[in-house]
């Protein structure tokens, strides 16, 4: 199974896009889209949307996996966040893809095994789960990775199965 994690933002949005097979997770590409600060926001909409709905035709995923908002300190850049999610969830609903989405914690606790664990463990157990040299780079690319092991560890456990067998 081809799967495709996304890290939404509106100035970089990383994605990774993983094989996954029997427990056995190779990584396919990953990278980041970005759009320039200062400039016009709906403008920068149009180029996530544009770069994501090319990114999913190249890709090909069977699923994809996004994150869902964690709202900080900053509200504002919070709403500019969940605007890209939005053209993001849109390109793939379009796309006729199926999509997961998960909360920062579950994404800890799929990878790492600690829903507490911190950014440097998250992207070390990325890392050694498939077989990498080193870290990915740059964050927002290895963040989309982890995502998109985490889909992988949940959809195929059997409490996964059981949520897809309730529906």
């Amino acid at each position: 199974m081809r799967i495709l994690g996304i890290d939404p933002g509106y100035g970089i949005t990383g994605f990774g896009l993983i094989e996954a097979e029997r427990g056995r997770y190779r990584l396919l590409s990953s990278g980041v889209i970005t759009t320039p600060a200062n400039t016009d926001f709906p403008w920068r909409l149009s180029v996530i949307y544009q770069d994501m709905a090319q990114l999913l035709r190249q890709a090909k995923p069977d699923q994809v996996a996004v994150e869902e908002l964690f709202f900080g300190q900053n509200a504002t850049t919070g709403i500019g966040v969940a605007q890209s999610r939005g053209v993001i969830l849109l390109a793939i609903h379009q796309a006729g893809l199926p999509v997961a989405e998960y909360k920062p914690v579950q994404v800890k606790q799929s990878v790492v095994g600690y829903g507490n664990a911190t950014k440097h463990q998250v992207q070390d157990m990325t890392k050694r789960l498939l077989n990498l040299s080193a870290i990915p780079k740059p964050d927002d690319a290895a963040d989309a990775i982890a995502i998109a092991l985490c889909h992988a560890r949940s959809s195929t456990s059997l409490l996964g199965q059981l949520r897809a067998g309730d529906a």
